[in-house]
This record gives C-alpha cells, structure tokens and sequence, in this order.
C-alpha cells in the first residue's frame, strides 16, 4: 500500500527539515558519483595597511572552479587585479587538478572581461533580474592524459 504524503510550502523551515533534503540529495550524488571533495576558494587584495581592498570567492567541487564572487574596490578598478585575482584563483585551480573554470555574470556587470580571459558563454538566464540577463560562462583548462583520470 502506498503511503499518503502532501505538498507543504514551508517558507521558515526548520534547519533540521532543510538537513533532511541536503543529506539526502548528498547521499545519492555520492553513491553515483563519489565525494565530491569540496574546497573554499578564498583570495584576497589587501592594501598597504593591510585592509581588503577586493578578493574572489568561490569554492573547488568535482575538479572544477566555480567562481561565486569578484570585487575590487572602485578605487582599484582598471588597474589590473582583477585579472590578477582570476590568474591566482585559475593557478591553484590548475595546482588542485581542475578540468577548468565556471562563473556568472549579469550584462550590467564583467561579462567582457570574463571573455577576454577566454570564458565563454554556455547559457544565458533571460529576465534575471527583470529586465537584465544573467550569463553563465565556462573555461576549460588545457590538460594532459593523465589529468582526466
């Protein structure tokens, strides 16, 4: 006999029901497709004082860097670090073994400066936010043979 179950929209959850979706979803990646071996990708631009003046967050998952956030301060901007935050992030990527590199943008944002570092465009979210589109960009890192096993 077939148990009845419902639908329930439960807007303020609690964290353990939340667990229970995580934990499962966990579960059955990992039993196809093994550990995914998760780890933060953090680094940063400090001025003299040592105060952050930009940095780059994201996190390697499934030998591949997902780069979540890039930020300069205005007062930096157009002088080369970003691509410098990109170049150190794609290094210890490269270092960790990574197949390559995704990220998005929206169009009021980096999108041609992510393509000048040679991303390109895989998916394009039309409408999000209102009135604007999101990018999904990917790059693949060159390899040898024995980087695919």
């Amino acid at each position: 006999m077939t148990e009845r179950v419902r639908v329930s929209v439960e807007p303020h959850a609690s964290p353990e029901d939340v667990d229970v979706v995580q934990r499962g979803l966990r579960a059955f990646n990992v039993a196809r497709i093994g550990e995914p071996m998760e780890e933060p990708v953090r680094i940063f631009l400090r001025d003299e004082r040592g105060q952050i003046v930009g940095g780059l967050l994201g996190h390697i998952r499934w030998r591949w860097l997902y780069v979540a956030k890039l930020w300069i301060h205005e007062a930096h901007r157009g002088e080369g670090y970003g691509i410098a935050l990109m170049e150190a992030a794609e290094a210890h990527a490269r270092m960790r073994r990574c197949l390559g590199a995704y990220l998005d943008t929206f169009e009021y944002q980096a999108r041609p400066f992510y393509e000048k570092l040679g991303y390109t465009v895989f998916g394009t979210h039309e409408g999000y936010p209102p009135g604007y589109r999101q990018y999904h960009l990917s790059k693949r890192f060159p390899v040898g043979p024995s980087a695919l096993k």
